[in-house]
């Protein structure tokens, strides 16, 4: 059973963003960069599959530029068993990863296809469901439990109204939930073996794909600053300020 893991090389989760300037987009000069929580959490439980048997082979992907290498060696890192980078310099859009996906998905043949639920630079939520859509196969978002017996996939995962399982047939679509596992602290022993694991390079022209992107951003600019808040002697004070001064009652 081979199990494909989509990871994105985005900034860290615990650094602070800044719009450019001109504002045409998020300033990541010098910033430090990380594989996105959600796909660590796909890469974990892809790994977890294969250490009980259930799985023979790992194989991580990422899509972006060629220093998305460096995510890719973490994925091995964890235990991935090897890697392919779709190198790209263009800004890669959900619809565009998942076509390339799914020209990966035609080319290596595995039997699940493991995603984070989201990145957490765009928090698009698109990718995981636009690959099930292109390559038709059966999809589970939000997993926080995964099962893997007799050609199926069992997924539970949480919805508003509580929760929820589903039954897949395999080959399928699953994306990751902060629920479904905790990610093993990579060791220096696994990143020096990482550095020895196969790595592959293809460009999107490769796998016979157009990644022009088809949106265009007008501007982006941080957040208005909130105010000052501050504190009142009485409820009457509050109510006051309210109605007379915000005028909000």
């Amino acid at each position: 059973m081979k199990i494909l893991v989509a990871v994105k090389r985005v900034v860290d989760a615990n650094v602070k963003v800044q719009s450019r300037s001109d504002g045409t987009g998020v300033d990541t000069v010098n910033l430090k960069m990380s594989m996105n929580p959600f796909d660590e959490i796909a890469v974990e439980e892809a790994v977890r599959l294969k250490e009980s048997g259930i799985a023979t082979e790992v194989v991580a992907v990422s899509a972006g530029v060629v220093q998305a290498q460096e995510t890719l060696r973490t994925a091995l890192a964890i235990g991935a068993d090897r890697a392919i980078l779709i190198e790209s310099n263009e800004v890669l859009e959900p619809l565009a990863v998942a076509k390339l996906l799914k020209a990966l998905v035609e080319k290596e043949q595995p039997h699940l296809v493991i995603l984070g639920k989201q990145a957490i630079d765009d928090d698009s939520n698109q990718t995981g469901q636009m690959l099930a859509a292109l390559a038709n196969l059966p999809q589970a978002t939000f997993a926080s439990k995964l099962v893997i017996a007799g050609g199926k996939a069992t997924v539970a995962r949480e919805v508003d109204g509580g929760a929820e399982t589903l039954s897949l047939m395999l080959p399928a679509v699953v994306t990751t939930d902060l629920r479904l596992n905790e990610p093993r602290y990579v060791t220096l022993p696994s990143i020096m073996k990482a550095k020895k694991k196969q790595l592959d390079t293809m460009k999107p022209a490769d796998l016979g794909v157009d990644v022009s992107p088809r949106l265009k951003t007008l501007k982006v600019v941080p957040p208005v600053r909130r105010a000052q808040g501050m504190k009142v002697p009485d409820v009457k004070t509050l109510v006051e300020k309210l109605t007379i001064e915000a005028k909000v009652l």
